[in-house]
């Protein structure tokens, strides 16, 4: 199904936002050139957080935009001047979104589009969690990797006999597990054995979602605790119960659980199917959500603004519909 084949009225459309991985040298200069919106979203974090952060994202060099407290700050902003530049394109006419989810740290930029913490807030968080999480790294260094072609039960038996987890379930045929090093490797080799059409590890400075990011948890409490949280304006689908997120202390609990915990990305997406949702955009850099949801449904219309162009192109399609 297109997005030209869905009627304006039965339109239900629900916002992604990307986490981290996704990120590349240039992303956003487009934006930053030619959207006022964006600029002004760019200039405010790099005044927030005292120091060029753009320059790191249009320029490089690649190792500092890759450093988790710097990466995950500079996916957040590029995927809020995503939308801002769309909004602006279209003058505000892309319909609002009934649904918002975001992958790991993608829930917090999920937070701030529906209104649950200020910018201001948020991008203090996620450098903090940034930083905690680096730190987490090198005192138990892990490994991530993504299998493909192997269902949820025979990860979880691979899961229980190496004793790695299950870090992020994407989708019925693509599973992410994270551990330490070595075990990673045994669960890579069983995987292989069993059949996986491709296992790929991912490069990552760690093992997000898993045990060892317990050492971050006490730190991350405390950065939460110091936030002022609203009831969101939309509903956010929390990433660890694939339910909304609809009060202060859920929001907590959720965004400290997610820490070491699973990210149920599959089951984000079929709620919001299962809700009515047919229509997904997702925003900020790269394509991963996309792709999953493809993996998921093939019904719903999907769109994709990553860049300037992008952000032009969406917003003469929502207006047009």
């Amino acid at each position: 199904m297109t997005s030209s084949t869905i009627s304006k009225s039965n339109i239900h459309t629900a916002f992604l936002f990307p986490g981290q991985g996704s990120q590349t040298i240039g992303m956003g200069k487009d934006l930053y050139e030619n959207s006022p919106a964006a600029k002004k979203l760019f200039d405010e974090v790099d005044a927030k957080l005292g120091e060029p952060l753009t320059q790191y994202m249009f320029e490089g060099p690649e190792e500092e935009l890759n450093r988790t407290w710097n990466c995950q700050p500079a996916i957040m902003i590029m995927s809020l001047a995503c939308l801002a530049s769309t909004q602006e394109a279209s003058e505000n006419s892309i319909p609002e979104p009934n649904l918002i989810a975001g992958h790991s740290l993608g829930e917090y930029t999920a937070l701030v589009v529906s209104g649950v913490m200020a910018l201001s807030d948020a991008i203090s968080l996620v450098r903090e969690r940034g930083r905690l999480m680096e730190e987490a790294c090198k005192l138990l260094p892990g490994n991530m990797a993504a299998i493909l072609g192997l269902d949820q039960v025979e990860i979880e038996k691979i899961c229980n006999k190496t004793g790695v987890q299950m870090a992020n379930i994407n989708s019925p045929t693509q599973i992410v597990i994270s551990g330490e090093e070595k075990k990673i490797d045994h669960a890579i080799s069983l995987a292989k054995e069993h059949g996986a059409r491709k296992v790929i590890l991912l490069p990552v400075s760690g093992a997000f979602h898993s045990y060892l990011m317990g050492s971050a948890l006490s730190g991350m409490i405390k950065a939460l605790g110091s936030v002022e949280f609203q009831n969101p304006s939309v509903p956010v689908i929390g990433n660890c119960t694939a339910l909304p997120l609809n009060a202060d202390r859920e929001v907590k609990e959720e965004l400290t659980e997610q820490l070491c915990g699973c990210v149920q990305w599959h089951e984000c997406i079929s709620y919001m199917l299962s809700n009515n949702i047919n229509n997904f955009i997702e925003f900020g850099p790269g394509k991963v959500l996309t792709g999953l949801v493809r993996q998921i449904s093939k019904e719903p219309s999907i769109m994709t603004v990553n860049d300037f162009s992008s952000a032009q192109s969406v917003s003469k399609k929502l207006s047009t519909n």
